[in-house]
Order: C-alpha cells, then structure tokens, then sequence
C-alpha cells in the first residue's frame, strides 16, 4: 500500500508542478507578498525568538525578504542545510550574505554558521507545494522535512497557495503535517491540531 500512495504522490507532485509553472509572474509576486504577510502577521512569529526559514527557489514562494525582515527584527534566523542520508541540520545566519549554494543550488548556511538544535527552534517555516485541511504536506520527495521534523515539539507553520490547496492529500506514516497552514485568505485551522 505504502508503494501505492508513494505513486500517486509523485504523480500529484508533477501535477502541482507543471500548475505552479502556469502561474503568471503577476499571479505569482501577489500570492507570495499576500502570504508573507500573513506569516509576519502570525501571533506565533511574534512570539518566537529563534525561528527557522527556508530560501524559496523555482516556483517555491520567495522568501528573500522575509529572511532580511526577520533579521532586522532582532531574531535568531536559521535556515536548512542538507546533510548525507536525507538529514538536515538548521544553522543560523546574521545576513543574507552568509549563503552559499548547496548541491541543489539551493542559498544554505556556510559551514562557518552555527548549528541551532533543533529544541532551541521556537518556529519552523515548512515548505510545500500544497497543504490539505488536515495539515498534511507534499513536499519536493526528498523526505528532509519528514526527517528533520519527527516529535518537533515546537510550532510549524505552511504557506499555501489558496488555489492549491487541497481537502485530503495522501499521507504515508512518517509523513510531517504542520500545525497552522497560511493561504492568501487566511489561517486554516488542520484538523486534529489547536492553537498551542
């Protein structure tokens, strides 16, 4: 069964690809400035000292500024940087000039940044190419997320695009969801999660 969901995941990864492709430049730059403003209006982003980012490529929501922003608040920004076997570790940054591309071309801390544990994290910004009304995610396949999240105790949070966002996605077991998903018309409270 577990293969058969692995299936019909990759097949809706393709899916959601080739529709984020289609999306307008336009279309594009108005969902992402909707969406993080929504995050930077989030009561849990206040709260949080040290949170942890991701630097949006490709079609991913661009959060370049975001990163800058959160910065010039004052708070402790860490981002992702993949290790061998699908591991990650967050390392945290004080300018946007402590990137580097990774092996994916993806900006990652260099290896002079230093590594936050992952209790130390108050937030984590999770990326996707959807989330469904329970707070499941589809990420890219590498399982990173999956990995780096299992019993995170702290709060996650998932930007989704209004019109990606899906009723019930499927899930395998070791699966991350988040607790709060983000569109451009607002916080979708998943099922089964709360406000903590």
């Amino acid at each position: 069964m577990g293969t058969e969901v692995s299936k019909v995941k990759q097949i809706l990864r393709g899916q959601m690809r080739q529709a984020l492709a289609e999306l307008s430049d336009q279309e594009r730059a108005w969902s992402d400035g909707e969406l993080i403003q929504r995050f930077l209006d989030h009561p849990k982003l206040a709260q949080a000292q040290t949170v942890m980012l991701y630097y949006g490529v490709g079609h991913e929501i661009r959060t370049e500024g975001l990163i800058q922003t959160l910065l010039d608040q004052g708070k402790t920004v860490c981002l992702p940087k993949c290790l061998p076997e699908n591991q990650m570790e967050a390392r945290a940054i004080t300018s946007l000039e402590d990137l580097a591309p990774d092996r994916y071309a993806i900006p990652a801390p260099k290896d002079t940044c230093p590594v936050v544990e992952r209790e130390k994290l108050d937030l984590i910004l999770v990326p996707g190419l959807c989330f469904d009304s329970r707070g499941s995610r589809l990420g890219q396949g590498g399982g990173y997320y999956d990995r780096y999240l299992e019993d995170y105790d702290g709060v996650t949070i998932g930007l989704c695009r209004e019109d990606f966002f899906q009723v019930n996605l499927p899930r395998e077991p070791l699966d991350a969801w988040v607790r709060f998903v983000l569109t451009e018309e607002g916080q979708v409270w998943p099922m089964g999660t709360s406000a903590k």
